[in-house]
């Protein structure tokens, strides 16, 4: 009955204690903010001093401040300073749009601050904060850590030392020892913000992201992860899978399309295959692995000590699925593999031709070559050797169709020429097409053309309209040039219809040979040997005396001619079949004899040096 009695009056008490209270501070608006006791099981009031007095609640607490309402186990209101000191079970609820946990809370009522402790969580329905300690302002919606703390969006994970949270924007920047974990990706950076609600990260120091496909190293740019798009900026760099190498002053990727895109001072670099591609503009197709290269590009094919680079307007790469799997039919006319010239790697030569085989007396020295040549056709000759098998001259628009088609280029439409199709093992082939103004510099070989095509499965540069080839002293011209090479290095020529090859001595003379096709090899990077065929091989040539005197121009025809060098200068004609020609001496040369039909000197678009190639 006493008990009874006891807890009567204790709950009047609190009622009418609780009744005072209201009665002495009216209702106001929320911008004015009271503490309310909501409910509790006890309630008790102590004294500090003769003036300052605080509450205590226990039990089930519940606490308004306007539209924001606190719940713990137990709580200390202190009206005077206007705080409240929570422990055990806190929760915040911030208008039912923000909730705050954590074990204890240091309440200023005077400027919104809640300072939190041990096992702290704060969650806007998009993501979760946890750390240990949190203080957060209920006035601006901003919390901050300082002692670590962690973000779980979905399933992506943030760590860090320090961070900030933005309840508005649905931000929190992170800072020192940021870790972001992703199914796809996993990001470190100095800094960077993260929104919970879009899952769009900012970086905005030096942030390294990797995944699966890629590496890349940052300290600008934004990554969406949900779409995967991305925008980077400051000379960033991405390492794929294959450890190629991708970096530009901007790059944005689109990741569900499969794109990217470089702009400004961009390089391509592919360690396992030595090519090296800069540009101001590079789009990049991961699903086909390949890539368009604009505004100033240059392709660098890496060597020990000669690298090749070439420039053009555009530069494209890709892998194709068909291949050429022969040689053009030239090939028999290639079948040197030392390009030292001697009369029995000659007889090889001409019995690849065909032809019966000439005795070296029939092997003209330039230096005794009578004043005027008329010999019996001597040789028998296969038919073949007058049929045409290059009909189909390559152009630059046909490149440039066959470019359209998945790929399938078939640049080779020389007869006899076959396409086979890859095992899936074999996918694997690259190729470069470079369209308009094209230039090739390396130290010992430089051309100029329209358009070109390179694969890796031949190594066979393919020039076409207009091209021009240079090797020292001698230039190479005709309405299509193959260039092959081997491990690298330029190894034969072939030239496809007005073939013409002009060497220039020290004395400013002009030797030449022009035909309907020319077959030339190289030795140490330069000419060493060419054979020019067609309807009426013609040659131009100076003749020098023991003392390498110049005594004589000789200008002859017939149908084969074949051209030995020496250092790079003429040394030794051959003509084969059907052979007329005639000497003028050095000082009576009729000025209408001096050049073939369409000679050309074109020096002027011979590119001098690499740098001229980026300009």
């Amino acid at each position: 009955m006493q008990m009874n009695k006891a807890f009567f009056f204790f709950f009047s008490g609190f009622i009418l204690f609780g009744n005072l209270c209201l009665a002495q501070v009216p209702s106001t608006p929320d911008s004015v903010r009271v503490i309310e006791i909501i409910s509790g099981r006890s309630l008790r009031e102590k004294s500090i001093d003769s003036v300052n007095k605080v509450e205590t609640i226990a039990g089930n607490v519940l606490i308004r401040e306007g539209f924001t309402k606190f719940s713990c186990d137990s709580a200390i209101i202190d009206r005077q300073q206007n705080t409240i000191e929570a422990f055990g079970n806190v929760h915040i609820n911030d208008a039912d749009s923000l909730h705050t946990y954590a074990q204890y809370l240091k309440y200023i009522g005077n400027n919104r601050i809640a300072y939190l402790k041990r096992n702290v969580k704060l969650t806007d329905r998009k993501g979760t904060l946890l750390t240990e300690e949190l203080e957060y302002d209920l006035s601006t919606g901003i919390g901050k850590y300082n002692n670590g703390g962690k973000v779980i969006n979905g399933s992506t994970v943030l760590t860090s030392k320090e961070g900030i949270y933005y309840a508005d924007t649905k931000d929190v920047y992170f800072r020192k020892n940021v870790d972001l974990v992703d199914p796809k990706y996993k990001i470190k950076a100095d800094s960077l913000l993260y929104n919970t609600q879009t899952q769009v990260v900012t970086l905005i120091g030096p942030t390294e992201i990797k995944s699966k496909e890629a590496n890349i190293f940052t300290t600008q740019g934004t990554y969406d992860l949900k779409t995967g798009n991305a925008f980077f900026g400051t000379r960033s760099l991405i390492t794929d899978s294959s450890a190629r190498i991708y970096q530009a002053d901007r790059i944005a990727i689109d990741e569900k399309a499969g794109f990217a895109e470089l702009d400004g001072s961009a390089v391509i670099k592919d360690s396992a295959n030595g090519v090296i591609v800069t540009a101001n503009h590079i789009f990049l197709n991961s699903r086909n692995n390949s890539f368009l290269a604009t505004n100033k590009p240059v392709m660098i094919i890496q060597q020990e000590e000669d690298s090749i680079y070439i420039s053009a307007d555009t530069l494209f790469s890709g892998f194709t699925t068909k291949v050429n799997s022969e040689d053009p039919p030239q090939k028999k006319d290639s079948i040197i593999s030392d390009t030292t010239i001697a009369s029995s790697l000659l007889n090889k030569i001409l019995k690849a031709d065909t032809l019966d085989i000439i005795p070296d007396n029939d092997s003209i020295q330039i230096n005794k070559l009578p004043s005027t040549v008329r010999r019996r056709d001597s040789l028998r000759m296969d038919t073949s050797l007058t049929n045409n098998p290059f009909n189909d001259t390559l152009r630059a628009d046909t490149l440039l169709e066959t470019a359209r088609l998945n790929d399938s280029l078939q640049v080779d439409t020389v007869k006899g020429t076959k396409v086979i199709k890859l095992n899936k093992a074999d996918t694997s082939i690259r190729y470069f097409l470079a369209f308009h103004n094209v230039r090739i510099f390396n130290d010992s070989l430089q051309s100029v053309c329209d358009s070109l095509f390179y694969s890796a499965q031949d190594s066979v540069f393919r020039l076409f309209r207009d091209p021009v080839v240079w090797s020292g002293q001698s230039q190479v011209t005709g309405d299509t040039i193959y260039l092959f090479t081997k491990n690298r290095k330029a190894e034969r020529f072939y030239v496809f219809e007005k073939g013409m090859i002009v060497n220039k001595s020290e004395n400013e003379f002009y030797n030449q040979i022009g035909g309907k096709t020319i077959n030339g090899y190289f030795k140490s990077g330069s000419i060493d040997y060419v054979r020019v065929k067609g309807q009426k091989a013609e040659s131009i040539y100076y003749i020098q005396d023991k003392d390498s005197a110049y005594v004589g121009m000789n200008r002859a025809t017939g149908d084969v001619i074949d051209m030995y060098f020496i250092n790079d200068q003429l040394d030794k004609v051959k003509f084969i079949n059907d052979v007329h020609g005639i000497m003028h001496p050095i000082k009576q040369i009729p000025e209408d004899e001096k050049f073939l039909k369409d000679f050309n000197w074109q020096d002027k678009r011979r590119r001098k040096n690499k740098l001229e190639l980026f300009e």
